[in-house]
């Protein structure tokens, strides 16, 4: 398949641009294939960010972020509109993310990581990441409170990633994992108490600045799943 590419500038022009997700999924499925870099680089920080949540590796959540996308490119004509394209969006890459977990056989079950209410490991001080560019990070605070969120078990720590870090609603956050509003607010209060309320109140704003996808990352990944399209057999996402 042959994905041409769009003028760096005219990729972040429309992605901060006007144009609907609906617009520009309509224009990919006309056969403006390279406008899914678009796409990809609009919605990059709030997919990393539901991934990261889940799976604790920095190699693999971009692994399962490159196959969410694929995911994504090959059934974008099957998306209903129910949901906004970014939900939909994050629900294919929660997907992923807790079948490559139950692959590795840490839970029985998917149902075991989102609708238990019981946490699937204990609350313990999490590491230090490896991560270079975590190391590279000026705000010291904002490293304090990715460790925190590493520490929490899944499924509170997906909750308030996508609530509280990436600032989605409630409806929105239940629609991306599949769970009734009542238990988005119920693991979002119970998070906070696993985090405690002083640290929260001494993070206040900060807490935005985790877990960023900066330039460099967002461009890698971009260039993997093109790639990886380039290299799938020639059809249209439409087909």
């Amino acid at each position: 398949m042959q994905l041409q590419s769009l003028a760096r500038e005219a990729v972040f022009a429309l992605a901060r641009g006007t144009l609907s997700d609906e617009e520009i999924r309509a224009r990919i499925l006309a056969g403006e294939t390279a406008l899914f870099e678009v796409l990809m680089r609009r919605h990059n920080q709030r997919v990393y960010r539901a991934v990261r949540a889940l799976i604790r590796d920095e190699a693999e959540a971009e692994d399962a972020m490159q196959q969410a996308y694929l995911s994504a490119y090959l059934n974008l004509a099957q998306f209903a509109g129910a949901a906004k394209l970014s939900t939909w969006l994050v629900r294919i890459a929660v997907n992923e993310a807790l079948a490559r977990l139950r692959r590795r056989a840490r839970f029985v079950t998917l149902d075991a990581v989102l609708d238990s209410e019981e946490p699937t490991r204990a609350l313990a001080p999490a590491p230090p990441t490896e991560n270079p560019e975590a190391h590279a990070m000026s705000n010291e605070l904002s490293a304090i409170v990715q460790r925190a969120i590493d520490a929490l078990p899944e499924a509170y720590g997906v909750v308030f990633m996508l609530r509280e870090v990436e600032g989605m609603d409630t409806a929105e956050t239940a629609e991306a994992l599949g769970l009734s509003a009542d238990v988005i607010k119920t693991r979002l209060s119970r998070a906070r108490a696993m985090l405690r309320e002083r640290l929260l109140e001494a993070v206040g704003p900060s807490v935005r600045e985790a877990y960023l996808f900066p330039v460099p990352r967002c461009d890698r990944m971009v260039a993997r799943v093109l790639a990886a399209i380039q290299a799938l057999p020639a059809r249209n996402p439409s087909a």
